[in-house]
């Protein structure tokens, strides 16, 4: 893509960067507030059977992703126009999500400073190997690799691992202000759950936050992988990379239904939202529909996306993700390639010096 087409694809989005705040503030009341009704509604319900309160609990997990998404705008900036109130807000349903706001801001921008360069790896995305990386790897780190990257793991153990335990440490190096946010928001979380254990007891509380956080965080953990992870992604080495490209082509357009659409915030819009950071997630289908070019971001839909559960490596030389599966096939393919010009040389000479 060139310097000029570049600058015009980010003059055409630019209009939809900006924040408002009426809009903001019904997102708030339309995402915490039934949140918090849900919440209150599943406890009322234990009384009942938990069959009545399992749907409660599945919509109130809707409204947690929903809520994560406010937290990730304001982390961008992008939700109010004022800094203070960004912060604030974004402390706030960091709380509810679990998720320390400073830390999230600093990993997350680096991903996107970083999305699809192979260089720039390990901050803020998942892990990732190539599949020369993956063959030059030791043994251990092939395994804890496929660990990784097994989908029951990913999603199962994934949102425990991250939610519950790698966001309650700080990075090391991390400044001041990042450190005292995270300890705020431990103790916060803490404060809170052991409040709300005590006022409706422990094992009532396990019943109604435990499928929630599981749940949602599996949902979160859905999202983000299911948007950059897609067969013909876009992954390139420092030289050759380029933000807007990663953007568009590193970056999928998740078609989900409106329902589905509305609760997860537009965040299928990412190849948007990797585009223009600043636009707040009430505008990006806007933004998208307004853009012609953007209309050639790899969609995907609720169907082909399970097609990624089986993608594990990036193959550099085909520019597409494969599984494991496929990797022998990769080895076979080389391996006879190999031979064939063994072969070649042995019936020509000529080639033995090639």
């Amino acid at each position: 893509m060139s310097k000029s087409n570049i600058a015009k694809l980010k003059k055409d989005v630019s209009p939809y960067e900006q924040t408002d705040t009426k809009a903001s503030i019904i997102q708030i009341l339309n995402t915490i507030v039934p949140l918090l009704v849900l919440w209150y509604g599943a406890y009322l319900s234990l009384s009942i059977s938990y069959w009545v309160t399992l749907p409660l609990l599945v919509a109130a997990s809707g409204f947690m992703v929903r809520t994560f998404i406010l937290f990730h705008d304001c982390c961008h900036q992008s939700f109010f126009k004022s800094r203070r109130a960004n912060d604030i807000l974004g402390t706030i349903t960091g709380i509810l999500t679990l998720v320390p706001y400073q830390q999230w801001k600093h990993s997350h921008s680096v991903h996107h400073a970083t999305s699809s360069n192979l260089d720039k790896r390990g901050t803020g995305d998942m892990w990732l190997l190539t599949v020369k990386e993956y063959q030059e790897a030791t043994l251990w780190t092939k395994i804890c690799y496929r660990f990784y990257r097994n989908p029951i793991v990913m999603l199962g153990i994934g949102p425990i691992a991250t939610f519950l335990i790698q966001y309650r440490f700080n990075r090391k190096g991390a400044r001041r202000k990042e450190r005292i946010n995270t300890y705020v928001t431990n103790v916060s979380i803490v404060g809170l759950y052991a409040l709300l254990a005590w006022i409706i007891g422990w094992q009532n509380f396990l019943l109604i936050q435990g499928p929630i956080f599981f749940v949602s965080g599996m949902l979160g953990i859905w999202l983000f992988y299911v948007q950059h992870q897609f067969e013909d992604s876009y992954f390139e080495n420092e030289e050759e990379w380029s933000y807007v490209q990663a953007a568009v082509d590193g970056s999928s357009y998740y078609k989900l239904p409106k329902v589905l659409q509305w609760i997860t915030g537009n965040i299928g819009f990412h190849h948007v939202h990797h585009l223009s950071p600043r636009v707040p997630n009430y505008n990006l289908e806007k933004a998208h529909n307004a853009t012609p070019p953007l209309h050639k971001a790899t969609t995907i839909t609720i169907g082909t996306s399970f097609k990624s559960l089986n993608y594990r490596l990036w193959d550099e030389d085909n520019k597409t993700f494969i599984s494991f599966k496929d990797l022998k096939k990769v080895k076979y393919s080389k391996q006879n390639k190999a031979g064939i010009i063994d072969e070649l040389k042995t019936k020509r000479p000529s080639l033995q010096s090639k």
